[in-house]
């Protein structure tokens, strides 16, 4: 279930990335108008404002902050690093507490 939000996440995100990137919206004398076309992008986009990443200009156009972008995409994949790296932890830990033990399951 989580991975199948990720993926939906994932996607709008690709999803308003793609918009702005095609019509190249990269500078605020390129803005355009936007309208999230689901709940799921319009969180995205909502949070994309919020870092900085999407750019209002005027009432109801918008532009991509392409270094912003970089930044907040690097600092996502660093934090996913952190998160897998801990796991990769975890599961050593536990794999040498089991072969401490003697490989056998722990019963009551």
């Amino acid at each position: 279930m989580a991975t199948a939000a990720a993926a939906l996440i994932a996607r709008a995100r690709r999803d308003i990335q793609h918009h702005f990137f095609s019509e190249d919206a990269v500078r605020a004398d390129r803005a355009v108008a936007f309208t999230p076309s689901n709940s799921i992008e319009a969180r995205q986009f909502k949070r994309m404002l919020e870092r900085g990443t999407i750019r209002r200009e005027g009432a109801d156009r918008y532009w991509i902050d392409v270094v912003a972008y970089d930044v907040d995409l690097q600092q996502r994949h660093r934090r996913v690093r952190i998160v897998l790296i801990l796991l990769v932890i975890v599961l050593a830990g536990a794999l040498i507490a089991l072969e401490v033990s003697g490989g056998h399951a722990i019963t009551r």
